[in-house]
């Protein structure tokens, strides 16, 4: 989701206007203002209370929330340093509170904590277009020499918020997908066709979990019509010129690489210093990295973004997101010197993480590693970015060699039936929220169902601004307690629309 200041993309708007072509701008400036003249200020029913949607299933919602909290369920590479009895609890738990879940859905479990529900539709043809709804609820770490407002495994109520490792990331999304289908089977509400819920129990670490559960479901013969995971959220005070939440919804993730440059030398005592060693050789290809960043593009769910969040926007945005045709290729360009978000919206990013030299302060280093973190845009993939990588080294002694990482997911399409029934949800439960595609930056399990299904999307129906999206995996992370209710409503329009 977006984050941080939007002075960057204000910015380069209005760098894009300054050098637009004069001879077009009676041309441009009618389709702004047509466009802002045409649309409504959201794509949503005027006469619904914002504030007022949900209210009945949020305070439940809390509760449920702050005590699932209290399991910490932090997973780990290393077994042995796995609290399983704060799982099993966790899961034991979820069973007490959402009893007509437990009783009308099958449950299994999953590389052993994953959890995969399965509400059976009614239709004769149930199966023909199933829906897969996921989340995890394992949670990264809490760091006890951080200064929580209150303790991070404490799930604690106050100034309308539950505070508390995973409350966003991602437990909130656990409690409104079961309070929604808590309370459509206490409704008497039945599915048309098949509908299941995918929880995993490792993806901080990036674990195996979700593969395992695609590789169930296909040999199952499952081909989802829609998957929904975490990632977009309702996003405020995100984009310049922008006075209503922006509902982001990830259309695709960028890939992950991690590559280990290495560069080997002689070795030997410090006080006879080659004039390139290993340390030497390591930093100058760092610093090519750094002074040679890939090129930018801006690709379609991006612009579409743009377009979208224009259409409510000032009328000097709209100039620029109305005529694309002849801004983009600056704007992306101007993106690309910025800031580090409109970078990263826009190109192949990398990171030096991990350095290792010498293990001594007077001995020459016989090899010096740097791990690069490399965020793949979409358009490309390890291959191409390795290549590329060692066009701009240039230079044969360092060796690159790939850690682990998986390309860039497939776009899903954001013209479809099922990105049209995620947008009546939004307005159902956040009826002045402009609903746009975009590309996530991080990773998700969804990536894994790309594998059996062509529309994955990822999105979070929580409403967040600036500082609540600062606090994820950070301290004093926190939930607006109305916003689980909100939840609760997007979750239930969209299996109400599933037919």
């Amino acid at each position: 989701m977006p984050t941080g200041s939007a002075k960057p993309i204000n910015r380069a708007v209005a760098a894009a206007l300054t050098v637009g072509a004069a001879g077009a701008a009676a041309f441009i400036g009618a389709r702004a203002f047509r466009a802002g003249t045409t649309m409504p200020a959201g794509d949503f029913v005027a006469t619904l209370n914002a504030a007022e949607i949900g209210v009945e299933y949020a305070p439940s919602a809390a509760d449920q929330l702050s005590e699932l909290i209290t399991y910490r369920t932090v997973f780990s590479s290393a077994r042995d340093q796995i609290e399983l009895e704060q799982f099993t609890g966790f899961i034991d738990a979820l069973e007490r509170l959402y009893p007509k879940v437990h009783t009308t859905l099958s449950r299994e479990l999953v590389n052993g904590h994953a959890l995969l529900f399965k509400w059976a539709g009614s239709r004769a043809d149930a199966a023909r277009q199933p829906t897969v709804l996921m989340g995890h609820y394992d949670v990264v770490p809490v760091d006890t020499r951080d200064h929580w407002t209150y303790p991070g495994f404490s799930g604690h109520q106050h100034d309308g918020y539950v505070w508390g490792r995973g409350a966003l990331d991602d437990k909130g999304a656990v409690v409104v997908i079961m309070n929604a289908v808590e309370s459509l089977i206490a409704e008497g509400f039945t599915l048309a066709h098949d509908v299941y819920l995918s929880f995993g129990n490792n993806e901080e670490t990036v674990g195996d979990s979700a593969q395992t559960a695609v590789a169930l479901l296909a040999s199952r013969g499952v081909r989802p019509w829609l998957v929904l995971d975490e990632g977009g959220a309702v996003a405020l005070d995100a984009f310049p010129g922008l006075k209503v939440p922006a509902a982001v919804i990830g259309v695709a993730e960028k890939g992950i690489l991690d590559l280990e440059l290495l560069a080997r030398g002689a070795g030997g005592h410090a006080s006879t210093p080659p004039r390139m060693g290993a340390t030497a050789r390591l930093a100058q290809a760092i610093v090519a990295l750094e002074e040679s960043p890939f090129p930018a593009a801006m690709p379609d769910a991006i612009a579409e973004m743009m377009r979208r969040i224009g259409m409510h926007s000032g009328f000097v945005t709209r100039i620029v997101t109305e005529n694309l045709w002849a801004f983009k290729p600056l704007l992306t360009q101007v993106f690309g010197v910025l800031g580090d978000e409109t970078r990263a919206l826009t190109r192949t990013t990398v990171a030096v993480t991990m350095l290792e030299g010498s293990k001594a302060t007077n001995v020459l280093a016989s090899a010096a590693r740097a791990n690069a973190n490399i965020r793949i845009a979409v358009g490309e993939n390890i291959d191409s970015v390795v290549e590329q990588i060692r066009d701009i080294i240039d230079d044969p002694q360092v060796e690159l060699r790939v850690i682990s990482g998986h390309d860039p997911s497939p776009v899903s399409a954001f013209s479809n039936e099922q990105f049209a029934l995620l947008s009546r949800a939004v307005s159902a439960s956040y009826p002045d929220a402009v609903v746009t595609p975009y590309i996530q930056t991080g990773a998700t399990d969804s990536r894994h169902f790309t594998a059996i299904s062509p529309a994955v999307y990822r999105f979070s129906p929580l409403l967040m601004d600036g500082s609540d999206r600062g606090s994820l995996h950070a301290v004093n992370e926190r939930v607006r307690i109305s916003s689980l209710g909100a939840g609760v409503v997007f979750y239930r329009e969209l299996m109400q629309g599933l037919g």
